[in-house]
């Protein structure tokens, strides 16, 4: 704390003591309001509309205390709580001069109740002129930059309180981030899904390409994962006759920080029996659409310098076309590993160390393909060795059924139509075994439980994870994830 700081929060404690000195308790145990700041105000515009000329509406509101204006015996401050705020007028003449000389303890980010009448000022201002105040909460610390906005990045995501107390549009932006969770809850249960809860401790983590957090619990004597993704657990509920589940929640995984990257996330994960990639492609194009809709009023979506329609229907774009187009990578003249990694030299592009094919194939998509995809796209078709859980397609074994939606160059999610055949699924673990035991610590494990469940037959399946995250960094044309996450992982201060 600067000495400044200090100073302010001293004078603070000395008006805190004068409160208690005069018999007002700072942190009273309750107020019963009659109104929220924003029902207040509509409130009285239905009154004011009506032409009523009844005595004036009596209310109870209270909120924290900024912009504070004191001019002689009388006393204007804003009160803010969730919903908003109004303008509070304090007279000495209506409150007493004893009662009106407490406010001088009062500072900008208390909490107060006002109770009296409203009126409109003679700027046009709807105002609670106060028979009476309560403090209901003195603030030791004041508000930063007089709520004039935080604007410093490490302080707002550090301290997202004062974040959230000093700016406006951020307050706005988690409030649409509920929005867009409920939005996306209403479409899959209008559509017939039905919600779950898997767990979170597991003792493998699989179902993703991912390196897992390990605890250890303490009774059972055992290691345990926090879970990287809820596909396993997700998909033995069809294998047991749920033939159409989805959860949300989160879900953690041990990589580094980026501005699309929190080890700890929100993912929506849906599996619908006797569907596949196309008809999960169909869902994924009409949700983002609907909740676009229902949360912004419009389809249409600003993201950095662009403009994004989000109707279907988006884009399909092969895998192998998309490296042609934005790449120029002939990927059957790169099949085998040591072509690629020459192919990248000499185009620059960083090779991290000791990575397979299709991480090499991962890297360029990620390189050269998908900041490009502005428009809304289904990047479809991976190469096989990329997706250990998914099917391959009929017509060519070397791809799977699989896309990732992509928008403004922000990857979405991941799709595939399921692998169901227990022995090929056994086959692919073996193969990401192998993988790990070189040193790939990303590369599925074997999960033997999954296996048992799926030799008992589960149906023909589509199935989706999405990142609620970043569909909230689209719809809020926010670039960093950072920004919709109320509290992000943060390298530890110095």
């Amino acid at each position: 704390m600067s000495d400044r700081q200090e100073e302010l929060s001293q004078q603070r404690r000395a008006k805190l003591m004068r409160l208690r000195d005069r018999g007002v308790d700072p942190y009273p145990p309750r107020y019963r309001r009659s109104h929220t700041v924003l029902k207040a105000s509509e409130l009285f515009e239905r009154w004011e509309a009506g032409g009523s000329t009844s005595e004036a509406l009596v209310v109870r509101i209270a909120g924290r205390v900024g912009a504070m204006r004191t001019m002689g015996r009388a006393t204007f401050f804003d009160l803010r709580d969730g919903s908003g705020k109004l303008q509070a007028y304090l007279k000495e003449d209506v409150l007493g001069p004893e009662h009106y000389e407490g406010l001088r303890d009062l500072d900008l980010g208390d909490f107060v109740g006002v109770e009296g009448h409203l009126f409109r000022t003679r700027t046009g201002e709807v105002t609670v002129q106060a028979s009476n105040y309560t403090v209901l909460a003195k603030a030791l610390r004041p508000p930063p930059e007089k709520w004039h906005g935080l604007v410093d990045v490490e302080t707002r995501y550090r301290q997202r309180y004062l974040d959230l107390i000093s700016n406006e549009e951020v307050r706005e932006i988690f409030a649409m981030r509920s929005r867009v969770v409920g939005a996306v809850r209403r479409f899959m249960d209008d559509h017939g899904f039905l919600e779950v809860e898997t767990p979170i401790l597991q003792p493998e983590a699989g179902g993703a390409a991912a390196r897992p957090f390990v605890t250890h619990h303490q009774a059972l004597d055992r290691d345990l994962y926090l879970r990287i993704a809820t596909e396993l657990h997700l998909k033995r509920l069809i294998i047991g006759g749920l033939d159409r589940v989805y959860e949300i929640g989160r879900a953690f995984r041990n990589e580094g920080l980026s501005s699309k990257h929190n080890p700890e996330f929100t993912l929506l994960e849906s599996y619908e029996a006797y569907a596949d990639y196309n008809d999960v492609a169909a869902m994924v194009e009409e949700m983002v659409s609907t909740v676009a809709q229902e949360v912004l009023g419009t389809t249409r979506v600003s993201y950095g310098d662009d403009e994004i329609e989000l109707k279907p229907p988006w884009r399909r774009l092969r895998v192998q076309d998309a490296l042609a187009e934005y790449a120029g990578l002939e990927l059957a003249q790169h099949w085998e590993e040591p072509a690629l990694r020459a192919w990248m030299k000499d185009r620059e592009i960083e090779i991290p160390p000791g990575a397979s094919w299709a991480r090499l194939v991962d890297e360029v998509l990620s390189t050269c393909v998908e900041p490009r995809l502005v428009e809304p796209t289904f990047l479809i078709d991976y190469p096989a060795q990329l997706s250990p859980l998914a099917k391959k397609r009929p017509d060519d074994p070397r791809f799977v059924e699989r896309f990732e939606p992509f928008a403004g160059g922000l990857e979405l999610g991941n799709a595939y139509t399921e692998l169901n055949d227990p022995i090929e699924q056994r086959e692919r673990f073996l193969e990401q075994s192998a993988k790990r035991a070189a040193g790939d610590e990303e590369a599925e494990v074997m999960d033997e439980d999954f296996l048992l469940a799926l030799e008992h037959g589960m149906p023909p399946t589509g199935g989706l994870g999405m990142g609620i995250d970043r569909l909230v960094m689209l719809l809020t044309g926010q670039r960093s994830i950072r920004e919709v996450i109320l509290f992000p992982q943060l390298r530890a201060r110095e």
